[in-house]
């Protein structure tokens, strides 16, 4: 069963096109990763499926209900990790988590679970104003999952992270194996080890739609993306290796 669908999107600014009819879906539980260079439309996509912009034209569904036109309570179904971690600094961990959790009607003791599953449960009295940036992403990660949330979105996760910071998300993130996820990421080896599936944009378009196993390593397939981004991919290649996209069509 589909939990994320996304038909015919895209998003203009003016005259540029930062996302061109963009169609895919994901099942309950699959990981995804979209993988492009700086300008390709990941992040344009991903705030579009967190209802932070909205799309020029086309349909995003969680569940069976729109994203772009549904209740708002739909979007109580997604939980958003941004490259920015959108904490409020003069606030403590805690005070952030329990902060979102009564915005969801979530028990408190839920944010002390978690902030023991991001490794901060000893300074989650501390002011996120004091955090390194990989501190902040932890809490930031832990508020994005303190609703319980089906879908979650990821931007750029990776980022700027220390050693520590970069092995617990990581490690919280596989762990994550009971709902869907869909990250943007520049780290190639990471998002291949997280996903599923490989959803490669170039300039604003989904080029194609891979599963994640049939690459022998990160660098294959980069390779594969670099070749569909000069159009060097023929067509047996496209037939053999790529996923269908979900409208039927091969990518």
């Amino acid at each position: 069963m589909s939990i994320v669908s996304v038909a015919g999107v895209s998003k203009r600014f003016g005259a540029h096109v930062g996302v061109s009819d963009v169609s895919f879906r994901l099942a309950d539980g699959e990981r995804a990763v979209i993988v492009g260079a700086n300008g390709a439309g990941k992040t344009t996509l991903i705030r579009m499926l967190a209802s932070l912009s909205r799309p020029t034209s086309g349909e995003i569904e969680i569940g069976s209900e729109s994203l772009v036109n549904g209740r708002a309570g739909v979007r109580s179904r997604i939980g958003v990790l941004t490259h920015e971690t959108m904490l409020y600094e003069d606030l403590t961990a805690r005070e952030n988590l329990r902060l979102h959790a009564r915005l969801h009607n979530v028990e408190e003791s839920v944010c002390e679970e978690l902030l023991e599953t991001v490794g901060l449960a000893a300074r989650g009295s501390e002011r996120v104003a004091g955090f390194s940036h990989g501190m902040g992403k932890r809490v930031a990660l832990a508020r994005a999952l303190v609703h319980d949330p089906d879908v979650l979105l990821l931007d750029e996760p990776y980022t700027g992270l220390d050693r520590s910071s970069l092995d617990r998300i990581e490690a919280v993130l596989e762990d994550l194996d009971d709902r869907t996820v869909l990250a943007a990421t520049h780290d190639l080896e990471r998002g291949v080890r997280l996903a599923d599936r490989i959803l490669f944009m170039n300039d604003g378009q989904l080029i194609e739609d891979a599963s994640a196993d049939q690459f022998s390593s990160v660098e294959a397939a980069l390779n594969r993306y670099e070749r569909l981004c000069r159009g060097q991919v023929t067509r047996a290649e496209a037939a053999g290796g790529g996923c269908e996209n979900k409208n039927g069509n091969e990518e």
